[in-house]
């Protein structure tokens, strides 16, 4: 089979011919259909990302696909199951293998390619919102990054809350993308100073940062008393220090999230998330926007649009057709 993968951490990936894998103990087989990148997977090639497996390393960290065959002690799936696949690595191959517990069973209604973008954004957005900030219906929400992968989920999801939503982005494109997943007010990143627009709309209850560097500093500014800044990563290379005495002046707290943090502490949350993201999927509230789709022989080109920020919330590398179900249906 075809992976896209690294011997090394900072080596330029490759696509390789590899034997396709089995599944052991736990684990379930995968034909995959396609693979969501994040940019967490440029940071796994620098080796900079939390998560470091040892090398050789097949990139993409979400992906959905049809079941081929599970190990032992596996039970809730068989072969013909559409799944999707909360995997850290090894989603940019024809086939993998993946512990069940990562997996989760995908109805007809939904096709891959949505699927494959479900679980890492919106996953995040819905945790950081609902479960760390606990935004409340008619609290402003100020996204930053707002038309990226989790910034426009964090949208979308703020707008399902109840919320006002405030989404910055860098130019009129990505800023209409932000209005049509539901933003209330729009700011352009590169236009003005952030913090007199920010606060012309009354300042923000819950900011959702995953930038880092000025923007961080900026939020920090115009954030209301009481309010809530979530670190979601930082997307700008620039990771803030933060000023302690600031918070207590303000009266502000600072909330981090590590989505894949929950499956070592409470696997149960990231369940109850999943679970309730794609119920919202099914009642039509929430629908993942694939700005650029790469076949598997151009993962390159993928990384490349990720990391030149040209896309818009998703970018889907597709492994073709997978049995009984055409991507996009």
């Amino acid at each position: 089979m075809k992976a896209f993968h690294i011997n090394e951490y900072g080596a330029t990936p490759a696509l390789v011919d590899v034997d396709i894998p089995k599944p052991g103990p736990g684990e379930v087989q995968v034909r995959i259909a396609a693979c969501a990148l994040n940019f967490a997977d440029l940071l796994m090639i620098k080796g900079q990302y939390q998560e470091r497996p040892e090398p050789p390393v097949t990139l993409g960290m979400e992906l959905a696909g049809i079941v081929q065959a599970v190990g032992a002690n596996v039970s809730g799936f068989h072969a013909g199951m559409r799944v999707a696949v909360y995997s850290g690595q090894g989603g940019l191959a024809e086939f993998g293998t993946f512990p069940a517990a990562r997996c989760v069973i995908l109805s007809n209604a939904i096709p891959f390619d949505h699927a494959a973008g479900l679980l890492i954004a919106y996953g995040t957005s819905h945790l950081a919102l609902k479960r760390r900030a606990r935004l409340q219906a008619g609290e402003t929400l100020l996204v930053l990054g707002a038309a990226g992968g989790v910034g426009l989920t964090a949208v979308e999801i703020g707008k399902q809350l109840g919320a006002k939503v405030i989404a910055v982005a860098r130019g009129a494109e990505k800023l209409e993308v932000a209005k049509r997943a539901g933003a209330r007010h729009l700011i352009d990143s590169e236009s003005g100073d952030l913090r007199d627009e920010v606060k012309a709309f009354g300042g923000a209850d819950v900011v959702y940062e995953p930038v880092g560097g000025d923007l961080f500093r900026t939020a920090l500014r115009c954030v209301r008393p009481e309010g809530r800044i979530l670190t979601i990563g930082f997307a700008s290379g620039d990771i803030p220090q933060i000023p302690a005495n600031h918070l207590l002046v303000k009266n502000v707290d600072v909330i981090g999230l590590n989505f894949g943090g929950y499956l070592d502490f409470n696997p149960a949350a990231l369940t109850e998330s999943i679970a309730e993201i794609l119920e919202w999927y099914a009642e039509g509230a929430i629908k993942p926007h694939v700005s650029h789709r790469f076949p598997l022989e151009h993962a390159t080109e993928a990384l490349e649009t990720l990391r030149a920020r040209k896309s818009t919330g998703k970018i889907i590398v597709e492994m073709g057709q997978a049995p009984g179900k055409r991507l996009g249906q």
